[in-house]
């Protein structure tokens, strides 16, 4: 009796649906390996991209709605500059290109000191939230 290699059999699909090693639907979601994780995120933000590579989402967005796919994009930004040492989010600060921005908890709120003057976390005139919006305020 010989004995046969495994012949390769490829991508299978069945009426669009991939049946193959390949077909992600079983798996959490991810953007090209990136975590999506949705939650409850509390009122006004949409989503954060975090120092372990993850993207949190709120949970309030309609699933690939315009709106959701534009926070994806945003925080996608976040998330490459982390990777490519860019930005750093800290507990006590936030670095960027280099530059270290104080952080704290002040009233209750995320501060973040800029120019002499704290201003909320999530404010869209910080450099790394102006880069993240391609300048655009």
């Amino acid at each position: 009796m010989a004995f046969k290699l495994g012949r390769e059999r490829g991508f299978q699909a069945d009426k669009g649906q991939i049946k193959t090693k390949l077909s992600f639907k079983n798996e959490k979601p991810n953007i090209i390996g990136t975590p999506i994780v949705r939650k409850d995120l509390g009122p006004g933000i949409g989503g954060e991209a975090n120092m372990d590579g993850s993207i949190y989402i709120s949970d309030k967005f309609i699933p690939d709605s315009f709106e959701e796919r534009q926070v994806l994009i945003h925080e996608m930004r976040h998330a490459t500059d982390i990777k490519l040492g860019k930005l750093e989010y800290a507990d006590d600060y936030i670095k960027y290109n280099g530059e270290k921005f104080p952080r704290e908890t002040i009233d209750g709120r995320d501060m973040i000191l800029i120019e002499g003057k704290w201003k909320e976390a999530g404010h869209t005139g910080f450099p790394w939230e102006l880069d993240a919006n391609n300048g655009n305020k």
